[in-house]
């Protein structure tokens, strides 16, 4: 696979697995991943697809029964998979931060938040205790907190979900990272603030110069905000591409049935199409391409060969034997 010059996060055949009752289970099998500088890459996929994971293997924060088992993690040439780990730790928050699904299970709840941002910033940047004050103040304004005082002073348990999600991003900012990974950011927050939240993070990389991993299964998110899309089945990229290039000419059976599955509004009643069967138990993985049971293309080649992650036009990749053939089927 070729690398964008711009390339500021390259991932190549990273394997994380988990030890289980029935046996060791490769959620992650060999994920190869490009991250452009500047750039928002929208990573989405089913429940069970392993996007999460993914975001926890690139910061090495895999705890027993999981391990990461092999691969690179190159965040501007250096492999964070062989670092040590206290080489790793100033690392993370400095270079490359998280912003949780449920911020207030991340944030110290017996901590007051203006508390824990001082903490994080004396950390990796040392400064006096007025510094970092300062520091936190000005993080909490600039995530479009309108009482920045009032959240620096309270407890996460006293914010609401909107509050504590945008205190969230505050944290993960505290050191100016290279790379910011939001892990579902707008799950638990009701729709008006998810709109919120996803446009801060796109004005956030427009004023800082951030990049951006945004981990959804919202494909209406990645439309507005993203510049890229990867999208995941069962531990493998199986499309990447330009995410306005991927919306309208969709290159594998997955992602078509991704957009088919969006909520429309019609003015009429309609049924929303589904995609058949369900993301396969990775403990015994179908044979071939790991999509072939549910795939309306499937035939004797897919269940018998595992296909390639291949280039079909520039930066649009697709790991499909019969990629050519869905050229315009998305609008079908």
């Amino acid at each position: 696979m070729s690398v964008r010059p711009d390339t500021l996060l390259r991932v190549r055949g990273l394997r994380t697995t988990f030890a289980t009752p029935r046996g060791d289970v490769r959620v992650l099998d060999g994920l190869d991943l490009d991250v452009g500088r500047g750039e928002i890459l929208g990573l989405v996929g089913e429940s069970g697809s392993g996007k999460s994971v993914t975001a926890y293997s690139l910061l090495r924060l895999v705890r027993p029964p999981g391990r990461i088992e092999g691969g690179q993690v190159l965040l501007d040439g250096r492999d964070l998979l062989a670092l040590p780990e206290r080489e790793l730790r100033d690392v993370r928050g400095k270079e490359i931060s998280m912003i949780f699904q449920d911020p207030r299970g991340f944030l110290d709840p017996v901590a007051r938040v203006g508390a824990v941002l001082q903490e994080v910033y004396r950390r990796h940047e040392g400064g006096s205790r007025a510094d970092a004050r300062a520091r936190a103040l000005e993080l909490l304004r600039s995530v479009g907190l309108p009482t920045p005082e009032r959240v620096f002073r309270a407890y996460p348990h006293e914010l609401s979900g909107g509050m504590a999600q945008r205190a969230m991003i505050a944290l993960a900012l505290a050191c100016s990272p290279k790379l910011l990974i939001a892990d579902e950011p707008t799950t638990a927050l009701d729709v008006t603030i998810q709109i919120q939240i996803v446009r801060l993070l796109a004005e956030l990389r427009e004023r800082l110069g951030l990049t951006i991993v945004l981990i959804t299964h919202n494909l209406s998110v990645v439309a507005e905000v993203c510049d890229r899309v990867a999208v995941m089945y069962a531990g493998e990229i199986v499309e990447s591409g330009p995410a306005l290039e991927v919306f309208e000419r969709p290159r594998h059976p997955y992602t078509v049935g991704l957009l088919g599955a969006r909520p429309r509004v019609t003015g009429a009643d309609e049924w929303l199409a589904d995609i058949p069967g369900r993301v396969p138990d990775l403990l015994r993985p179908p044979s071939g391409c790991r999509f072939n049971p549910r795939c309306f293309l499937a035939d004797g080649l897919c269940r018998a060969e595992h296909p390639a992650l291949r280039e079909l036009e520039p930066d649009h990749r697709s790991r499909c034997h019969h990629a050519e053939r869905l050229r315009g089927e998305a609008a079908a």
